[in-house]
């Protein structure tokens, strides 16, 4: 069990390494790409397709990481006011909401990568590019959110501490 729990968190960690490699490439080629604007060239084709397809990755592969590290965007005003009881029944069951949600979208992404496999959808811009290359992140970034939101729910730490304000 903990060689697969070593090698969940390594599946993790190196999608989380990759979505900022690609943030990396992002401010790299968004700097090429006006530079070369600003110099009267135009910019190459793929440049600006490949920044699309990155800022699509990289929102994705990094997604699950942040749920885990907890370091998505929420408020903490509602559970900072409950008693300690209802602030965990409140984590918990917002927590399972996320997992229901997560867990929809896994399958309908999963559902649409398969379609687009069945159709052999192209996205045509400054190459053919098979579509089920970019949806194939949907099942499998949903579906690990999932995983990392039913931490919150079945484990014993909470998605929400319940201290209100900025706590870095």
């Amino acid at each position: 069990m903990a060689g697969l729990n070593r090698l969940y968190l390594g599946i993790l960690y190196a999608m989380a390494g990759i979505a900022g490699a690609m943030l990396v490439w992002l401010m790299i080629s968004v700097v090429v790409s006006v530079t070369m604007r600003n110099l009267g060239l135009q910019p190459f084709a793929w440049l600006f397709t490949s920044s699309e397809y990155a800022i699509l990755y990289m929102t994705m592969l990094g997604a699950p990481w942040l749920v885990r590290e907890k370091g998505h965007v929420h408020i903490e005003l509602v559970t900072a006011a409950l008693p300690g009881p209802a602030r965990r029944i409140v984590s918990r069951t917002v927590a399972a909401i996320c997992v229901a949600v997560c867990a929809m979208l896994a399958w309908k992404g999963g559902e649409l990568m398969l379609t687009n496999i069945a159709r052999n959808d192209l996205d045509v811009r400054a190459y053919y590019f098979p579509k089920w290359i970019l949806t194939a992140a949907f099942p499998v970034s949903f579906g690990l959110m999932a995983v990392e939101f039913a931490r919150f729910v079945f484990g014993d730490d909470l998605l929400h501490s319940g201290e209100a304000g900025i706590h870095e």
